[in-house]
């Protein structure tokens, strides 16, 4: 044994994973024309300290979780922050992270999320018991004619769904290693995110069940007026695998 070697060094903290995870995350396959790789973490002074900050304040601990998988990040929440459906708002007023590299921006899922959050405990309460991802956990943009770039999802072409599907496989398998319960997942996006989720775990047994609902953003464009019941349907769902639990 090399002196010095503490063999009783204490094993990474749930925060810690997803920290090293991040840290690691490269997107290596060819991708169709046009579309480009959102990867928040190498290079951005915001994107590191705030998911650095957020990890170690809500999972500094070994306690295990349930998932909750969305579509991909979007340009304003975690390709900002780092951290899937936060936007720089919600990381300051909900999780009192205030990082001053993070430019002002509003993502209306992460609006719909933090309701959830909230009705659900706040923050604190909610990620003791949930990780929130997405199925691709880094995101796509693609260019329009007039030169700005907008949010891509990962099965808008199915040359890109190909190429990321083999990526998406080994970040879930990573992730199912931090200490995450395998009794259910939940999906946001009812129809093609929804879909892809279930025939991969038809492929490969990562849970025992998907329970999919309705994307936030969705609600947010579409269903505004009727947000509260969205809400109250989330907090019934995932309040009662709780209790399945117990």
């Amino acid at each position: 044994m090399t002196a010095g070697t503490d063999i009783d060094a204490p094993a990474p903290t749930f925060g810690e994973r997803v920290l090293a995870f991040n840290a690691a995350l490269r997107f290596e396959a060819p991708l169709p024309g046009g579309v480009e790789v959102m990867n928040p973490f190498p290079g951005s002074a915001c994107a590191q300290a705030a998911s650095t900050a957020f990890y170690r304040k809500f999972y500094a601990d070994h306690l295990e979780r349930r998932i909750i998988l969305g579509i991909n990040p979007g340009r304003f929440g975690a390709g900002i922050t780092g951290v899937p459906f936060t936007d720089p708002k919600r990381l300051a007023e909900a999780c009192g992270i205030h990082i001053a590299a993070c430019v002002s921006a509003h993502e209306p899922s992460s609006v719909f999320v933090y309701e959830v959050i909230h009705a659900m405990g706040g923050p604190r309460a909610f990620y003791r018991s949930w990780y929130i991802n997405s199925i691709c956990p880094l995101g796509f943009v693609r260019a329009t004619e007039g030169g700005r770039k907008k949010n891509y999802n990962y099965y808008d072409d199915r040359r890109l769904e190909d190429a990321a599907r083999p990526f998406m496989v080994e970040c879930l398998r990573r992730q199912l290693a931090f200490g995450i319960r395998r009794d259910v997942c939940f999906c946001l996006g009812t129809g093609k995110n929804a879909a892809f989720i279930e025939r991969l775990n038809e492929e490969y047994g990562f849970f025992e069940r998907i329970v999919p609902l309705e994307h936030p953003r969705y609600i947010m464009q579409y269903k505004r007026k009727e947000s509260a019941a969205y809400v109250r349907k989330y907090v019934s769902l995932l309040g009662d695998a709780g209790k399945a639990a117990k």
